[in-house]
């Protein structure tokens, strides 16, 4: 997770956050688009975990910086139930596309 941690404070790019083509090259889908986002909002992607799961990734921002990316499983059948990613879940999650999220982070920070 620290390698998360520069994207910290950074500004969020509306016009890249809004690229539906450009999020799915990184294999990330928008759920809820804030627009515009007001002084505190949260952003939802969606990216497939398994096939029957897929991981929520909220980005808080505060004032148009992220000031949180918090990760959590979510049903496909059923997106509103929502639990937190069990530590080898995460470990496994970042080990097939932690350089994917560090890509999408970079490209809606640009």
């Amino acid at each position: 997770m620290k390698r998360f941690r520069k994207y910290i404070d950074k500004s969020l790019n509306m016009d890249n956050v809004k690229n539906a083509d450009r999020l799915s090259v990184f294999g990330i889908t928008c759920a809820s688009l804030p627009d515009p986002p007001e002084e505190f909002d949260e952003f939802e992607f969606n990216t497939d975990f398994s096939e029957e799961m897929n991981v929520v990734i909220g980005v808080a921002v505060e004032m148009g910086n992220i000031k949180r990316v918090l990760f959590g499983l979510s049903d496909k059948k059923d997106p509103d139930s929502f639990a937190g990613l069990s530590e080898s879940q995460l470990e496994d999650f970042l080990a097939r596309k932690g350089d994917h999220l560090v890509e999408f982070l970079e490209y809606i920070t640009q």
